[in-house]
């Protein structure tokens, strides 16, 4: 049950209400951006609500148990604080949100009607349509680790344990040639084995992407000259001279993780376990089913 202030009580009761709805959406940046549906700019708990930025909302479901709850708000992107550019690049992805109802005449007359995260944003033109949704969707999610061949760790956090500040795994590097949204040509990178840098990171570090990442697809050479293929393109168009920072990459397999960074002793998969060729193989004479990764010992 949701608690009201006596005034606000009162406001709500008296049958003549100045009533608005408020959005805080709060980035995994820690950066805050309030938005109303009312027609003037509003201001309360340390954040600005910016008028007209063409919010509108569906109507707020409310289920039983641990279904998710969840409403859609569409817009329009006329606001210079959220653009088509920072939700393509996923500024706002899994960002916090707050919907507060509002008495817009005394702003201290409020309550907190739901609070959720940002779910899928489709984008049209101009316009866009992002899914709120409720707390319980978290419960949903797979916590904990898998049991599974592949390691589960990040390439470079502190359960993997690779230096990526060494030259060895980082190199910087200068645009020379766009090829398409996805595809650069960039120089620095030479000296590294072909597919070094595969699933790996690249980070811009100057130009109109200064301050962005994004994951690698393919490292390759063509026409003489070392070519790096995004997994998606940028938010803003990649210009010859921008700098990047190149990060290597991990497949996540044990063969990689011993023979490319020496870190075996860190490998947080199961590379031994059995997999399904080894539960439905069948015993032939003279032979005895293995797991994966296992090796035969011969007697003397």
């Amino acid at each position: 049950m949701k608690q009201l202030s006596e005034a606000f009580t009162a406001h709500l009761q008296s049958g003549a209400t100045t009533l608005c709805w408020c959005w805080r959406l709060t980035r995994r940046d820690g950066m805050k951006l309030g938005f109303t549906d009312h027609d003037r700019d509003l201001a309360f708990d340390n954040t600005i609500f910016e008028a007209a930025s063409g919010f509108t909302a569906s109507e707020i479901r409310d289920q039983v148990g641990l279904s998710v709850d969840n409403l859609e708000v569409t817009g329009a992107l006329i606001s210079d604080r959220l653009s088509e550019i920072s939700l393509a690049a996923g500024d706002f992805d899994d960002a916090a949100v707050e919907i507060f109802r509002v008495n817009w005449h005394d702003p201290s007359q409020r309550v907190l009607m739901r609070a959720g995260s940002l779910g899928e944003v489709r984008r049209a033109g101009a316009a866009f349509s992002a899914e709120v949704r409720g707390l319980a969707h978290y419960l949903q999610q797979p916590k904990g680790r898998l049991f599974q061949y592949t390691c589960d760790a990040d390439l470079g956090d502190p359960r993997c344990g690779v230096d990526l500040s060494s030259h060895v795994y980082r190199a910087s590097g200068t645009v020379l040639a766009v090829r398409d949204t996805r595809r650069i040509a960039v120089d620095g990178l030479a000296d590294y084995e072909i597919g070094w840098f595969n699933r790996g990171i690249i980070a811009f570090t100057s130009g109109a992407n200064a301050g962005r990442s994004i994951e690698v697809k393919s490292h390759s050479a063509r026409a003489g000259m070392i070519e790096i293929e995004l997994w998606q393109p940028m938010g803003e168009p990649i210009a010859i001279g921008d700098t990047i920072t190149a990060t290597a990459g991990c497949d996540k397999r044990f063969e990689t993780c011993a023979a490319r960074f020496a870190n075996a002793v860190n490998y947080r998969g199961f590379p031994h376990m059995p997999g399904n060729d080894f539960v439905t193989a069948v015993a032939q004479p003279g032979s005895t089913p293995r797991p994966a990764g296992s090796s035969a010992v011969s007697g003397a």
